[in-house]
């Protein structure tokens, strides 16, 4: 039985620039994001005792069964098409049945990177049982994108897809010649301390929102691409603020990309997520981050130690719910065994 978890993230500054070619619009730029310890689960158990391929998604309370590994990839059903597509990469070196089971601890549409995440599970666990080997996490990284795009028919980022490798606080830098990736540890910093995650029981859709701002820039959009500008210098600003140890200016860095992020289209907001931000302000909180594409999920509010229960309380009492989570260093997670080639 091979058992894999990774976790899901918080993106902190730099979304949808992730996604090719936005980045090339604006210059060299960067997103951060946070892994934290909400889970995405994977169980795969071989069976060298026959072909049939058994599916079972604790998400869906759903089980599929398959004689053998060709009637699993012929099916229509659209609830396995992630499930196909990521067999299908390692197709060549399966040689039998096998039982998967997966889980997401995430919610539905939370703007958390959960299906990166359970894609990124998915191919740990096939990487594992046919010894098949990525040169590096970018490789990884552009499978598992490519493939995810696909199966939704929209471009996709790839800013989801390392701290579900790597663990801790993913920089990424995004240019001409690719991306770069390095990843800083947050233990016992005020990032863990001020952090309080919350969902608005909306979900949202990530592809469709990064889309329209897609759309809009090539049609030269002035304002769209205006802001986007502006979410690379907030971005640049998030890194130094860490860099310098100015936990500080980070609830100010939330609210101008805040301010500057439903200038890319009003979809990135929701009446949630505007009635959530002036509660939690009202009550102690310094700032709010929509995770993800927005329109609804979780999101991160920046809350001093001392007024967190108020803020909590608060939440509960208007039915938002504030999830357990935090982030998390790279040392929690499983070695690396997937890659050939990887410095943390």
């Amino acid at each position: 039985m091979i058992k894999i978890k990774s976790p899901t993230r918080v993106d902190l500054s730099g979304g949808t620039l992730d996604m090719w070619p936005l980045f090339n619009f604006v210059g060299r730029c960067r997103t951060i994001n946070v892994a934290i310890d909400i889970w995405t689960i994977v169980e795969l158990d071989p069976t060298p005792q026959n072909q049939k391929i058994i599916i079972e998604s604790l998400d869906y309370q759903q089980k599929w069964e398959f004689s053998s590994l060709g009637e699993f990839l012929k099916s229509e059903d659209r609830k396995i098409f992630l499930y196909q597509a990521t067999v299908k990469f390692f197709k060549d070196k399966i040689t039998s049945g096998f039982y998967l089971k997966t889980k997401s601890e995430s919610p539905i549409g939370g703007g958390l990177g959960g299906s990166s995440s359970l894609m990124i599970s998915m191919m740990k666990a096939f990487a594992e049982m046919t010894q098949f080997k990525f040169k590096d996490i970018h490789h990884m990284v552009h499978v598992a994108h490519n493939i995810e795009s696909q199966i939704l028919l929209t471009p996709t980022g790839t800013q989801d897809y390392y701290p579900a490798v790597s663990g801790g606080l993913s920089i990424l830098d995004y240019g001409i010649e690719g991306i770069d990736d390095r990843v800083m540890d947050v233990t016992d910093t005020p990032l863990v301390d001020n952090f309080l995650l919350v969902y608005t029981g909306k979900t949202h859709h990530s592809g469709l929102n990064n889309f329209e701002v897609l759309k809009a820039c090539t049609q030269n959009d002035s304002k769209v691409l205006s802001a986007l500008k502006a979410i690379k210098d907030i971005s640049e600003d998030m890194y130094t603020a860490i860099q310098e140890k100015n936990w500080h200016k980070i609830s100010d860095l939330f609210q101008r990309e805040y301010a500057e992020r439903i200038k890319l289209t009003p979809a990135f907001t929701s009446p949630e997520i505007e009635h959530l931000s002036k509660l939690v302000i009202a009550n102690g909180a310094t700032g709010v981050k929509i995770c993800g594409a927005g329109g609804g999920g979780c999101v991160l509010v920046w809350v001093p130690p001392s007024q967190r229960q108020k803020v909590i309380e608060a939440c509960e009492k208007e039915k938002f719910q504030c999830l357990k989570s935090k982030p998390i260093s790279p040392k929690e997670l499983q070695p690396l065994k997937w890659l050939m080639s990887y410095d943390l």
